[in-house]
């Protein structure tokens, strides 16, 4: 009773009622601390809807495909790699996706049609995102080949998601025709989409996963070229950069080998308005492997096609970007590997004016690169049958780098060509030789006549002045 008496004279009134219930109140406050804890773990555990769920290995094999559908619905969940908030579920979620990609290594028949919509679903909520960007309009300001990638912050759980849809489309218990109504033409612009990811690791599972889409959807084959189509065109005609061009011609390499022959108008429209093209990009030096690769491919197919490869390469000839120089040269000389006689015929005038300008370069790599062109015997071959066209184009280019040219590598190349030309043909080699003289001479008369003219008008000024 003192210590109500005491409560209610600090309160400064008596009329407040019941004093009884006080120490009911006072051991439900006693009591709170312990139950809040209690109420934010049970909080916690529901939240965690991965630790819910049992493990699928121990469940009973009837109640299996409906567990699997369960985790795959709560593995749809994204996380906010960004922070570091979550670590727990984050990692809850990490071990869900491993479980459920070894249940699907060990378990027959797991890919059933009424779990396909659940799968694509989880991994599209997954994959599919926008991708951070780069300010690309200035290409001094973004060089895919000088700056490090940014890697994608999410790939502890990206990496398993791509995993687990690889092996669903490799499965052979998946039915193409069954599963072609989930992954349709929208799912496949998607992942296309993502090619375009600054992390090459995840550019590699795209490659491979979409690879296999290509071979085991048949019905897709025409969308997916199509597709890819169009993101060059994007590149050809609009950006100039994308991180994933490299990888999608390895895609294209594969396809183009498989091509039956004759090879299809479609296909080489494919060529002539996509493939070419892209070498008049900017960023070529980071795919160029791989398109050369795919021209190689088309001229194995058909080498009518060298014709229009390599006069489309005259036309978008790199003239102040030496390193470009160096690839199409190099490309060059693969192409007229597999190039044949009459096609080399039609080119080969406007070919060696080219070449015999990249004789006389400045640049020590582009005229040293050019001058290689002579080490391939194939090469050498087509030249001397083509002899009374080709020598008198590039005999001056050789006298005039003997005679100008400041780098001792390319000079001793140079006497080496020289050589060659005139053990092919001693008597065509003296005319070219005594024409080139003459030009030569009649040249320099005009530069001494220009000279005079300038130095009469210099003085007639002078003299009026």
């Amino acid at each position: 009773m003192k210590l109500i008496q005491t409560v209610k004279r600090r309160m400064g009134t008596e009329e407040k009622k019941p004093a009884a219930r006080e120490p009911a109140a006072q051991s439900k406050a006693a009591a709170a601390p312990g139950s809040t804890k209690a109420q934010a773990s049970a909080k916690a555990t529901s939240d965690n809807q991965y630790a819910v769920l049992p493990k699928l290995r121990e469940a009973p094999l009837a109640e299996r495909a409906d567990l699997f559908r369960k985790k795959m619905q709560v593995c749809a969940k994204l996380f906010d790699f960004h922070n570091d908030s979550e670590q727990s579920l984050k990692e809850a979620k990490r071990q869900t996706l491993l479980e459920i990609v070894e249940y699907v290594n060990n378990t027959r028949n797991c890919f059933n049609e009424s779990l396909m919509q659940d799968l694509v679903n989880m991994v599209g909520a997954n994959i599919f995102r926008a991708l951070p960007t780069k300010d690309r309009t200035v290409m001094s300001i973004y060089d895919p080949e000088d700056e490090e990638p940014t890697l994608e912050r999410a790939w502890p759980h990206l990496q398993i998601v791509y995993e687990f849809f690889l092996r669903f489309v490799v499965s052979n218990d998946v039915d193409p025709k069954i599963a072609k109504r989930f992954v349709d033409q929208n799912f496949v612009l998607k992942l296309l989409e993502l090619f375009d990811s600054e992390d090459p690791r995840e550019r590699d599972y795209l490659k491979t996963i979409l690879h296999r889409v290509y071979g085991k959807f048949m019905a897709l084959r025409s969308f997916i070229r199509r597709a890819i189509q169009h993101a060059f065109f994007k590149v050809i005609y609009e950006c100039d950069i994308h991180n994933g061009v490299g990888e999608l011609l390895e895609i294209l390499g594969s396809i183009i080998n498989g091509f039956a022959l004759p090879l299809k108008d479609e296909h080489k429209d494919f060529l002539i308005k996509a493939l070419i093209p892209l070498h008049k990009v900017k960023s070529l030096a980071s795919y160029h492997q791989q398109l050369s690769y795919c021209m190689a491919q088309y001229v194995e197919k058909d080498p009518r096609l060298s014709y229009d490869i390599i006069t489309s390469m005259l036309k978008f000839w790199p003239v102040s970007i030496t390193s470009k120089q160096v690839l199409f040269l190099n490309e060059l000389e693969e192409t007229l590997e597999l190039t044949q006689p009459p096609e080399f015929l039609r080119m080969q005038d406007q070919l060696f004016k080219r070449v015999a300008l990249c004789i006389t370069c400045p640049h020590f790599q582009v005229a040293e690169r050019t001058l290689f062109l002579w080490n391939n015997d194939y090469i050498v071959k087509l030249i001397n049958n083509n002899r009374q066209v080709l020598f008198p184009i590039v005999i001056g280019a050789l006298y005039t780098n003997s005679k100008q040219h400041w780098n001792s590598a390319v000079h001793g190349l140079t006497f080496n060509v020289l050589k060659l030309l005139m053990e092919a043909d001693p008597q065509l080699f003296d005319e070219c030789s005594a024409k080139h003289r003459n030009e030569a001479e009649e040249e320099e008369k005009i530069i001494e006549m220009r000279k005079n003219k300038w130095a009469q008008l210099r003085d007639a000024f002078e003299k009026k002045g």
